[in-house]
């Protein structure tokens, strides 16, 4: 088979040549949209459901909420894990399923299942789909600036107008770019519509807190009346009655004594205000700003989006799209991180080829023999990246690496196929034999040998190609890349090869004799030869001693799944005391950040405080994960490298900020983290049991033998206790005295404490919640909240 292979290509060189030509053109064609990133994504397949109820403690949460979902979702096809999260207010519940999953068959079944239990959750909770994200899918995050924002602090005002044009303006211009999966808003104020309840002013107008609710949800509405024929036309009716302004909502009528009309701005403030914050960005520790996080879909090419990415944003920009000359300011962009890692590697490959031509050059002695080799080294890399097209194979650190690897590999079948085929026309120099003959019996002759040898190779790296989970999602590309580009290769030095000798070989007019590097190495070589031979047992002791030292030698090397990569980014996670509030926790944040900014090396620092927009980011408002951008190395103090920087970050904020726990990061390792354990850390142990109280013992125990483990870091025990608790608890025996329901303190609770959305104002095509509540004096200390007054059936 080998041999009519090799015959089959001299008997139609042309063809051969060009299906080569063809293939250098389409593998040009094929590194351009080549799928692009760092490295490979490690994510498994999960799909994350987040609930939102405002208001819940953990407990009721996870009561009312996840465990119903969790019992729903048990039984799923494919499904390998599940584990949830229950924070204030959140449920997130994450569902893992086998790799040969796919995601979107996967997110089906969940949304029939959430369909099906939907009824059994309660009032008001709406469970949703995380996005089709990863743990690489945050490519690209900005802030929304002006040019004369200087080092000042934004007003409250401010704050609230920046969100809204992010959240109407902004998101909905970024998320139309193909590939984009979500725009996570963060920061500032969400705008609302609040009327603030006078409890004094009820009560003398004798009006209920139900009658106020009620009549804001009901008098903003339209309607329609069908259709009225009017001679040869129609006309559909219609009724118009939404509200469009405060105005419209103080006129709204509650009740009516003597004849008097009693207004909505009789018995409340109405105002616009925002809603409750859960989160805030700061920048650089001197003002709260506004900003957003692109997600990318799952399987997208990196470098390609934030390309079409800043395109978007620089044409926005431009022409000057936002309100008030606020302009989009990136602060972290996955593009410059690829680019590195990209030019890291490509030059590692340049410089292997120049090294294999440059050996080629001094150890064959002749320059087409040396061509006809190079050929293989440029044709091999390009179909290679067509392969890896087809294969859904994305160019990144391991696969390019691969590739850079097998450079040297690649060669070695068309160096024996050529050496042998210019030995033979060297011979056979002016015989009648024809040159494509020679050539035919020379790759003949060595054929066997090279796909031994090149296929022995092949198998070494076939252990790899079999792992599972993220061993082979991180190192199957590697192993691919290298059996890709090897058998490409072996099957060039077969066709493509021979061709290319029946073309530009010659042979020597005189008998073969070595290149001179080769009679200078070979000279020493043989009398080293020769004198191993003459001592063949000390060789083979001095062998086995050097192995034996090797073995020794190998518990004092150290050991990393992968060595980490510099992502030119640090992220000190900042985790404070649970029940810490969010003013507090911002005004702890800005002072962190300024103190990072002191810091050797730091351009830039942007922190998230709390959660964002997406349910499904489920920080709390005592964590906080900033991004310090470094300045570029040749501006870095001397001899200080990243490590050190972070470690003076650490230091910094350790002994400047009692009560924290700081752990140091980066960006793309920190989420990835997160999505594959549900925990920030390179490592963690889990505990499980029924006695929180027992759990927290036993992991403070475990911290402490962790710490004494040579290169351990940045410890921390997640903190699930602490969070205080102000509980109304229903006295039923009272409240049936006075003709009082529990559900009447509920909504009590809820409304006037909590502050209750009861209906939507649109304003064109943006839309902003309308809620009840009372005013902050009435409900901003134990005693208020006592004062409160409750309305008897009578």
């Amino acid at each position: 088979m080998i041999e009519a292979l090799i015959r089959a290509s001299l008997h139609n060189r042309i063809l051969i040549v060009a299906l080569a030509v063809g293939l250098i053109l389409f593998g040009i064609r094929s590194l351009q949209s080549l799928s692009v990133d760092a490295f490979p994504d490690v994510t498994n397949v999960q799909v994350q459901i987040a609930s939102e109820s405002s208001g819940r403690s953990p407990e009721e949460v996870e009561r009312f909420i996840t465990v119903p979902l969790e019992i729903a979702m048990t039984g799923l096809p494919g499904l390998t894990e599940m584990r949830s999260l229950n924070k204030n207010g959140l449920s997130l519940i994450t569902l893992v399923f086998t790799d040969d999953t796919d995601v979107y068959f996967a997110r089906q079944l969940v949304m029939e299942r959430l369909i099906e239990v939907s009824h059994k959750m309660p009032a008001g909770v709406n469970p949703i789909l995380g996005p089709v994200s990863t743990g690489l899918g945050e490519v690209y995050q900005y802030t929304l600036e002006r040019q004369d924002d200087g080092q000042r602090a934004l007003t409250p005002e401010e704050l609230m107008r920046r969100r809204e044009t992010q959240d109407w303006v902004v998101r909905p211009l970024l998320r139309g770019i193909a590939g984009v999966a979500e725009i996570n808003s963060q920061g500032g104020y969400n705008k609302q519509y609040q009327v603030l309840i006078n409890p004094d002013r009820m009560s003398h107008y004798h009006v209920t807190l139900d009658e106020v609710f009620n009549a804001l949800t009901r008098n903003n509405a339209n309607s329609g009346g069908g259709v009225l024929p009017h001679y040869a036309e129609q006309y559909l009716i219609r009724g118009v009655g939404l509200i469009r302004d405060v105005g419209d909502i103080g006129n709204i009528v509650l009740k009516e004594e003597h004849s008097v009309p009693i207004h909505m701005h009789d018995v409340a403030e109405v105002k616009i205000g925002h809603e409750v914050r859960v989160g805030a960005v700061i920048k650089n520790g001197y003002t709260e700003s506004v900003g957003g996080i692109v997600m990318m879909l799952r399987g997208g090419n990196a470098k390609e989006l934030v390309s079409r990415i800043k395109q978007r944003v620089q044409e926005i920009n431009d022409k000057n799209m936002l309100p008030e000359d606020l302009k989009i300011v990136p602060y972290y962009d996955r593009s410059e991180l690829v680019d590195g890692a990209l030019h890291t590697v490509t030059k590692v490959l340049l410089e292997g080829i120049a090294l294999v031509v440059i050996t080629l050059l001094l150890f064959l002695g002749d320059i087409r023999s040396s061509l006809i080799v190079v050929s293989t080294l440029i044709v091999t890399p390009l179909v290679t990246f067509i392969v890896m097209n087809q294969l859904g194979i994305s160019a990144n650190l391991m696969s390019l690496g691969g590739l850079a690897i097998a450079i040297g590999l690649i060669v070695d079948g068309s160096v024996v196929v050529v050496e042998n085929a210019f030995s033979f026309l060297t011979e056979r120099k002016g015989g009648s034999t024809s040159r494509v003959k020679v050539v035919m019996a020379a790759a003949q002759e060595v054929a066997t040998p090279v796909l031994f040898g090149v296929g022995i190779i092949i198998l070494v790296f076939l252990p790899l190609m079999t792992l599972e989970g993220m061993e082979g999602k991180m190192f199957a590309p590697l192993a691919y890349t290298i059996a890709i580009a090897l058998l490409i290769s072996l099957v060039l030095s077969l066709t493509l090869t021979p061709v290319l000798c029946s073309f530009m070989l010659q042979g020597q007019h005189e008998k073969e004799h070595d290149t001179p590097i080769i009679a200078f190495i070979k000279k020493p070589y043989i009398k080293l030869l020769d004198l191993s031979l003459k001592n063949s047992k000390r060789v083979v002791l001095l062998a086995a001693l050097l192995f034996v030292g090797a073995l020794a030698l190998l518990p004092f090397l150290g050991s990393a799944f992968i060595p980490e990569m510099k992502e030119g980014s640090i992220v000190p996670a900042i985790n404070r005391a649970p029940n810490i509030s969010l003013q507090e926790g911002i005004n702890m944040e800005m002072a962190a950040m300024r103190m990072v900014m002191e810091v050797p090396g730091v351009s830039l620092a942007v922190t998230n405080i709390g959660r964002g927009e997406s349910p499904a980011d489920p920080q709390s408002q005592n964590e906080s994960t900033p991004i310090v951008s470094l300045k570029p190395r040749d501006q870095w103090p001397k001899g200080w490298t990243q490590d050190q920087i972070a470690d003076a970050i650490r230091d910094k904020l350790s002994n400047n900020l009692p009560g924290i726990q700081v752990v140091m990061a980066q960006p793309i390792s920190d989420r990835v983290d997160e999505m594959l354990t549900g925990v920030r850390s390179d490592l963690a142990v889990k505990v499980f049991g029924d006695d929180l109280e027992l759990l927290k013992t036993t992991a403070n125990d475990i911290a402490k033998v962790a710490g004494s483990i040579q290169g351990a870091q940045d410890i921390r025990v997640e903190r699930l206790t602490g969070q205080q608790y102000l509980s109304i608890v229903v006295n039923r025996e009272a409240t049936a005295r006075h003709g009082i329901n529990a559900s009447d303190i509920h909504d009590v609770i809820e409304t006037a404490i909590g502050g209750k959305i009861a209906t939507e104002i649109y304003e064109g095509e943006r839309r902003f919640s309308a809620a009840v509540r009372l005013p902050e004096n009435f409900r901003d200390s134990i005693e208020a909240i006592d004062a409160i007054l409750l309305t008897s059936a009578n």
